[in-house]
């Protein structure tokens, strides 16, 4: 940096903002000033080029309230240099996305570069040739202060950063927020494993698992961009709200080409429109399913009885019925797709006829082989033996045909389990019939039964804790050629079919080699309502490590008996005198009597996943919907009921853990009935 030596070290680190942020303007008007007018072919071309200038002209984006930068590593020795000669070091600026001057040289490292990685796995054991590290602090995107770290020198004692302590308790108001600054060394070590294996990570409430997922998939994008430009990737969230709260943690780091959907998006063969008790739902859910499909699907193939002839010309030549039974038990041995092996018989036929051919002293080509698949008697032949198979309609059946649910789920599935998932009424045809969430995922399997589903090259899958083993398979049929990471806490598990062990969930996912690590340390959540919320533990996930806040705040916590609605009004009103946001969390059958009472007292308020603004901070929260969300504070209203609108105690328990665990700074649990014995 070309500054007078006579400024002070903020004011020389805010001249450096102020360069670089020139700099990316620069960047950016480079590429909005592209003549692309004489390099394109036709308009197609035109065109695809053009829409990557307009996603590297988003990506360029300088956001105002958000750091370029947001520390600076100083290193011993030049980077490759030999430490013995003395070479002088480099100073690097760690931030959010590459920055370079007109000269191409950096004047900010990507947080993803191997240069930048010190600045969270660097300590005084181990300061990996770091002299000095360097933390920003920001108020609305200005550079207000720094924080040094030597690393090298002995006599200064290791301290906790008070800027990263505030980064991490800064109030939340707004969708969530990357965490590229506070990333944690064991944080890091998962962001940055390799792209060829998988990863599922445990973690309560507050350690970050979700934002370490999302940074994973940054940082496996700037590692390998060029090969998941080509398969692809996606982050599936467990709903809409969750996925809206989460969205704009990649683009403010620079990638916009990573989808987001729900499993109930990636399974939507048919519209939803019904619903199964819980019963019905864990049956449909269950692995064995599987097997049922699979013959149910195979139980259309039909061992021929007569053979094929097949007339070119003035010759005949015949495929007797034996040879064409031989053809279709191969196919069937080999077990691959239904419609693939429906595909290749045809070839095959075709083949046995060619056999002759050349046999009687002809010399058939390719061409001749594809005329005689093509042939009417054939064809014919092919749609006897392999019908073809429209999987709703094969679901449909099983559902709603006894005799064809018993056939196939002989062995597999008891009486009163057939029972559980028959349909009572019978049904007209595909698109009358109610189809209910689990429905939609057996309708998936059979598809993938019949044609290959398309494969990514890495899924992030998040709170997967609550997918049932047929909901897993779907997941892993994403990604059967790439990998996963898969995000988790068995504490928080509120479905019926919720996982029991990450080892059974990744066999259903089809990545049993996954390694599994745990997050304890909580960032997130205070220390006075994690160990509140932990006295469950015992009774909803016995056996797992509770998390150990590191916040130096113990937070704000309060059990308030309440007598009327009005006063858990009250409790929300105190909390907004607050900064940040507050988040009003009561059972689903609570709602409604809630509403009224924010109405009355004139209080506006959001629906969950609704985007929070200095005008509007509360927000409405079902507890059927809680999870994933985080507000600053959280009135938690009647943690009986919540617990009383579940199917059974353990998963009414769980979601009030999720309920208790959404706060960042302070929670007030309001209550008139007595609170659950677990509790106490």
């Amino acid at each position: 940096m070309s500054t007078p030596p006579a400024q002070d070290p903020l004011s020389r680190e805010r001249a450096h903002l102020g360069s670089s942020r020139a700099a990316l303007r620069a960047m950016r008007e480079d590429v909005e000033n592209l003549d692309i007018t004489d390099v394109t072919a036709n308009w197609v071309n035109a065109a695809v080029l053009q829409h990557q200038i307009d996603e590297r002209i988003k990506a360029l984006a300088d956001l105002s309230h958000t750091p370029l930068f947001f520390g600076r590593l100083d290193y011993l020795h030049a980077p490759g240099a030999d430490k013995a000669e003395g070479a002088e070091g480099e100073r690097f600026y760690i931030g959010r996305r590459h920055v370079h001057d007109a000269e191409g040289d950096p004047m900010v490292i990507d947080w993803r570069a191997p240069v930048s990685q010190p600045f969270y796995r660097a300590s005084k054991k181990d300061p990996m040739d770091v002299g000095l590290r360097r933390r920003f602090g920001y108020t609305s995107g200005d550079l207000t202060a720094y924080e040094d770290e030597h690393l090298s020198d002995p006599s200064e004692a290791a301290a906790t950063s008070k800027l990263l302590q505030q980064e991490i308790e800064r109030p939340r108001v707004g969708p969530m927020r990357d965490i590229v600054a506070t990333i944690q060394p064991e944080q890091d070590e998962i962001v940055r494993a390799g792209l060829g294996g998988s990863v599922c990570v445990q973690g309560g409430p507050g350690t970050g698992k979700t934002a370490v997922g999302l940074h994973r998939v940054a940082y496996l994008l700037y590692a390998h961009r060029e090969r998941l430009a080509r398969t692809g990737t996606l982050v599936i969230g467990p709903n809409k709200s969750f996925l809206h709260y989460i969205e704009q943690v990649l683009p403010a780091l620079g990638e916009l080409e990573v989808k987001q959907a729900t499993v109930d998006d990636l399974v939507a063969h048919v519209e939803v429109r019904g619903t199964d008790d819980a019963t019905a739902a864990v049956v449909k859910g269950d692995a064995r399913m599987a097997e049922v499909l699979r013959r149910a699907v195979r139980s259309h193939v039909t061992l021929p009885t007569e053979g094929v002839v097949v007339v070119r010309g003035s010759r005949r030549w015949r495929v007797p019925a034996y040879e064409l039974e031989t053809i279709v038990g191969e196919l069937l041995d080999r077990d691959i797709r239904y419609g693939a092996a429906r595909e290749a018989l045809p070839q095959r036929i075709a083949h046995a006829v060619l056999v002759q051919m050349e046999r009687s002293g002809e010399a058939p080509d390719d061409r001749v082989q594809d005329a005689v698949a093509r042939n009417t008697a054939v064809k014919a032949a092919v749609k006897a033996i392999w019908p073809p198979v429209d999987p709703a309609k094969l679901v449909l059946r099983l559902l709603t045909d006894a005799d064809f649910l018993a056939v196939h789920a002989d062995g597999i599935l008891d009486e009163d389990e057939q029972k559980e998932i028959l349909w009572s009424k019978p049904v007209r045809s595909v698109k009358s019939a109610k189809w209910s969430p689990a429905d939609a995922v057996l309708i998936d399997e059979a598809t993938d039964l019949v044609q290959r589903t398309h494969s990514l090259g890495h899924v992030v899958l998040d709170e997967a804790q609550d997918l049932s083993p047929m909901q897993y398979r779907a997941v892993g049929r994403r990604c059967t050629t790439g990998s996963a990471t898969v995000l988790g806490d068995l504490a928080q598990g509120t479905t019926p079919w919720a996982t029991r062990s990450w080892d059974e969930a990744l066999a259903h996912l089809g990545k049993g080699e996954a390694v599994i690590e745990e997050l304890t340390a909580g960032f997130r959540v205070p220390t006075d309502v994690i160990a509140y919320a932990s006295r469950l533990l015992p009774h909803i996930a016995p056996g797992l490590t509770p998390v150990a806040s590191v916040r130096e705040n113990p937070g704000f916590f309060e059990v308030r008996p309440t007598t009327a609605d009005e006063q858990v009004v009250d409790a929300c009103e105190e909390l907004l005198r607050n900064e940040g946001s507050v988040g009003l969390i009561a059972a689903d059958a609570r709602i409604p009597a809630l509403t009224e009472a924010l109405a009355a007292a004139g209080l506006t308020y959001l629906g969950p996943g609704e985007e929070t603004t200095a005008q509007t901070r509360l927000t409405l929260v079902p507890a059927s919907l809680a999870k994933g969300l985080e507000y600053d504070y959280v009135v938690l209203d009647e943690p009986q009921a919540v617990v009383d609108g579940e199917p059974d105690e353990r998963t009414g328990l769980r979601r009030l853990y999720v309920a208790l665990t959404r706060a960042v700074s302070g929670l007030t649990v309001t209550h008139a009935a007595p609170l659950p014995q677990q509790l106490a």
